[in-house]
């Protein structure tokens, strides 16, 4: 197989949870554009088309779908309507996640409720997707951590701004993906399904203070936070057969963040 032809994903079937979000676009993007069949989900079903026209713009063709990843009927309906329209599913990206809490000191119900979409959803989503794979023989499956699950907040690059970084639910669930990874790599590997994860660094925004850009960027040895293409690289390179003999790895996509 010629080196460049290994990275095409043309033909394949993909599916994105969370995939309107600001990771959650560049990836769609990059899987479409290496040629996959990319499918985004959101919770909310009235925003479908608005996401698809949104994907439009950009000069990407992805067909949106509504997922409750907190519910195992609606992510099994998903699975079975994919089935029934390809025939096959040979990409997952697990991306959603829910932000429920905002404190050390929040109750505790936020912590549960968020564990619904990022552990208990999370797990059903791979279940789901993952069985579908072995019984075709192979796959893809790439979880989207943070180095929030490889290291603790560091307060000084939040000194002087008006957020912080002591999440404990984030930091608990991208800290168990990161093994989740491992596990499922080792699970599937027998099948040809192989399991990888990506955990970004920071991406600036519009909206990011700038005191913020410049105290994280400076913790990193780029001297900058990801943009809106510094994850799509490595997007594609795990989800096609470029990586066909890598499995259970995490890969820091931080600008050396956690290399310090």
């Amino acid at each position: 197989m010629n080196v460049m032809s290994s990275f095409s994903l043309e033909g394949k079937v993909a599916v994105v949870s969370g995939g309107s979000g600001l990771y959650g676009r560049q990836i769609a993007s990059a899987l479409a554009q290496a040629g996959a069949i990319t499918q985004v989900t959101s919770r909310n079903g009235d925003k479908l088309a608005e996401i698809e026209a949104d994907f439009a713009a950009r000069g990407v063709q992805v067909t949106a779908r509504q997922l409750d990843q907190a519910e195992e009927p609606s992510i099994l309906a998903l699975r079975d309507t994919l089935l029934d329209e390809y025939g096959r599913i040979d990409i997952l990206v697990n991306n959603a996640v829910l932000r429920t809490m905002g404190s050390w000191q929040d109750p505790l119900e936020t912590f549960t409720k968020s564990m619904e979409v990022n552990a208990a959803g999370l797990f059903a989503m791979t279940r789901a997707f993952g069985d579908v794979m072995a019984r075709q023989g192979g796959g893809s499956i790439i979880n989207v951590g943070s180095i929030q699950g490889m290291v603790g907040p560091d307060a000084e690059i939040y000194r002087d701004v008006e957020f912080h970084g002591f999440v404990p639910d984030y930091f608990f669930h991208k800290g168990g993906m990161i093994n989740f990874t491992r596990f499922t790599a080792s699970y599937y590997g027998k099948s040809g399904v192989r399991c990888n994860c990506i955990s970004p660094g920071g991406m600036a925004s519009e909206r990011t203070p700038p005191a913020f850009i410049e105290s994280y960027s400076r913790r990193t040895f780029l001297g900058r936070m990801a943009g809106e293409s510094d994850l799509m690289g490595s997007i594609v390179f795990l989800a096609s057969d470029a990586s066909a003999y890598i499995t259970g790895v995490n890969l820091p996509v931080d600008g050396g963040y956690t290399a310090k």
